[in-house]
């Protein structure tokens, strides 16, 4: 099972040269560079404790995939409208909240995983216990509420809020799983948007609206940040089955482990239709976790996942296509390269 495991990591991991994340990363980020010490500054508080442990994932170690895209479509946007290139300061806050809800989201995942492990270090929950956690969860989502609501606008207040709502309805949507299995991958795909994609569409949408008036260009922004976060999220869960648990930075197959059905294991089906069953009881009987772990080994599942990230991808960089040539074009074209072979 490891050797088989080891051949996927080489066949989907590394299909293409994995050395492009540094053509994402040469493109600068000023407006980024002090993004973690300004967000311990919003969350400073005197209680000692709650200090600690809001700041304990701003810790400038995290790959800072959301805020970076949030500052890319800014100046793209900002650039094709005539304005300055330069991110203003409401599309910065926009970053800042954008990293604050993933963390908030992070911390309360954890909590309902019983995840020990996040980023290749102890937990939020692990550390001060499962009501602390909330609490702190709570308290860093809250903080981004209020970095909004200094924005003063209340389209953009909108937008964001939906942020919220889609994560809350997309954690009920992972509970439920269908009878059928074509409706049951429309399911996920759907909980997949709002778990993750929507995130970064809606914060994608949010700079576009501060910047322009065109609602080609906001939608255009809306539909780069909605395809580059569900092929994100597919690739998270091909990781989940080729990469190692010290590379993850978290156990690998946590999902199945935890009874959820994510893409490899979906079209696993179309092969081993007597996966459907495992699914419905969430891989709850001994030898239901290494049975699906087999079944996706011996099928083009992973490729099917790979594929569908692929085309995803295609559609964020179709979305690109209304922009000029630029720089930031560039590098946010060079972005879904980068999502398609990271390692982590």
């Amino acid at each position: 099972m490891q050797r088989i495991r080891e051949l996927h990591c080489t066949n989907y991991l590394y299909a293409k040269d994995a050395s492009l994340p540094h053509g994402f990363d040469s493109y600068g980020f000023d407006d980024m560079s002090h993004l973690h010490s300004d967000i311990k500054k919003i969350l400073h508080t005197n209680v000692k404790p709650l200090q600690t442990m809001c700041s304990y994932y701003f810790d400038g170690n995290g790959k800072h995939f959301r805020p970076k895209v949030v500052s890319l479509v800014s100046k793209l946007c900002n650039e094709h409208g005539g304005i300055e290139r330069k991110v203003s300061e409401n599309q910065r806050k926009i970053s800042l909240i954008a990293e604050m809800i993933h963390v908030g989201s992070l911390i309360h995942d954890d909590v309902v995983d019983f995840s020990n492990v996040r980023r290749g270090k102890r937990s939020v929950n692990a550390l001060c216990g499962d009501h602390n956690a909330v609490m702190v969860g709570n308290y860093v989502v809250a903080n981004a509420s209020k970095l909004l609501s200094s924005i003063g606008n209340p389209e953009i207040t909108i937008i964001i809020s939906q942020i919220i709502d889609d994560i809350v309805r997309g954690s009920f949507l992972q509970c439920v799983y269908k009878q059928d299995n074509k409706d049951q991958f429309k399911h996920y795909l759907k909980k997949t948007y709002k778990k993750t994609a929507s995130l970064i569409a809606n914060c994608c949408k949010a700079v576009a609206c501060l910047s322009s008036n065109n609602n080609e260009v906001i939608e255009a922004a809306y539909q780069y940040g909605s395809n580059i976060g569900m092929a994100f999220q597919l690739v998270d869960d091909l990781l989940d089955f080729v990469a190692s648990s010290k590379t993850l930075g978290k156990p690998s197959v946590a999902d199945l482990k935890l009874g959820l059905a994510t893409a490899p294991v979906l079209f696993a089906c179309d092969k081993h239709p007597d996966l459907h069953s495992l699914i419905l009881r969430r891989f709850n009987e001994t030898g239901d976790v290494e049975w699906a772990l087999e079944a996706v080994y011996n099928s083009s599942a992973l490729e099917e996942t790979r594929l569908l990230a692929e085309q995803y991808c295609k559609d964020a960089r179709l979305a690109l296509s209304m922009f000029h040539e630029s720089t930031n074009k560039t590098a946010l074209l060079q972005l879904t390269d980068v999502v398609l072979n990271r390692s982590k």
